[in-house]
């Protein structure tokens, strides 16, 4: 008698994404079954990686990071047009560091001319990241959407503080909309049902429950992000089925790990391949939890988490 293997289903399914105009355009989310479970259901897009680039050079970024970029990162249109062209990045996470008000306090005509400039030099999709400063990014972040309208980026992040102004403005000019909430599934519930209440399509939102590093509160982060793509899929929880978001590089690479010298530290082995390291860990963890897009830094980080999917995939 021929084995049969048992397999799961699940009521929900995870709303899929689009981001991008034309032949570039990407799509993420879409799946009714957990993670790489292909062989249970339907798994219809890969996961999503985006390259991270700033506004202004990354002086706060470890050296091994640093280096990669180092020809074109005081520049956020030749760093655009390096990733797309020599790296092949499928889409691009420009954060505008810039404007927050203990940074260069940059304006938000100043941020939107450069979504401009960036968006003129790529054809690949766009995501539009704020200072993570509240109160800040309510002005930027409206800015910016005008300054793309139609070019179906994805906008961020909207937090409880402000998301009434970026959700118009999402609207407005026709973007996706990156919701975060602080590692609590309530919370990112609650956040996601009142964005919707605006009359926000709730299939044009991703989710972003927060991310960490290896080490540094990854378990707890996880098991959120389990949670809420559990609910999607068991509870068919329609406020939890936006596809997630996981920011990684801003994280990982502010940690002792990924910046303590070899010779403080030479029992830890090769600084750059640490860094490295920890930061491919830290996203396939992710991937694994749930997550459909990742915001990464390293290209040999990113490389390794390409083959990772390709491998889960089979």
């Amino acid at each position: 008698m021929a084995f049969t293997p048992p397999k799961e289903s699940y009521a929900g399914k995870v709303y899929s994404v689009t981001v991008g105009t034309g032949d570039t355009a990407v799509t993420f989310g879409g799946e009714n079954v957990l993670p790489f479970h292909g062989f249970e259901g339907e798994t219809p897009n890969r996961p999503v990686i985006a390259y991270e680039i700033q506004d202004v050079p990354p002086s706060d970024w470890p050296e091994s990071v640093q280096k990669p970029f180092e020809s074109v990162s005081s520049d956020p249109v030749e760093w655009a047009k390096f990733c797309q062209d020599t790296l092949k990045a499928k889409a691009i996470a420009l954060r505008l560091i810039g404007t927050h008000p203990d940074r260069e306090n940059r304006s938000a005509e100043d941020a939107a001319k450069t979504v401009r400039d960036v968006l003129s030099a790529i054809n690949v999709p766009l995501i539009i990241l704020g200072s993570n400063h509240a109160e800040k990014d309510s002005s930027v972040l409206v800015a910016v959407a005008e300054a793309a309208k139609d070019k179906n980026c994805i906008i961020g992040k909207a937090q409880e503080a402000n998301y009434k102004t970026i959700v118009a403005a999402a609207m407005a000019n026709n973007h996706k909309l990156i919701a975060m909430s602080e590692l609590d599934i309530n919370l990112s519930k609650q956040l996601n049902i009142l964005i919707t209440q605006m009359g926000f399509d709730k299939e044009k939102l991703v989710t972003d429950p927060m991310s960490s590093a290896l080490g540094y509160g990854l378990e707890y982060t996880y098991s959120v992000m389990e949670r809420i793509r559990l609910a999607a899929l068991t509870q068919n929880d329609a406020t939890m089925q936006p596809p997630m978001v996981a920011d990684i590089g801003m994280y990982v690479w502010k940690i002792k790990e990924t910046q303590a010298p070899e010779s403080d530290l030479p029992q830890w082995g090769s600084l750059p391949e640490r860094g490295i390291a920890w930061e491919a860990v830290s996203a396939m963890s992710f991937l694994i939890a749930g997550a459909e897009l990742l915001i990464m830094r390293h290209p040999q980080a990113v490389e390794a988490v390409e083959k990772f999917i390709g491998e889960m995939e089979g």
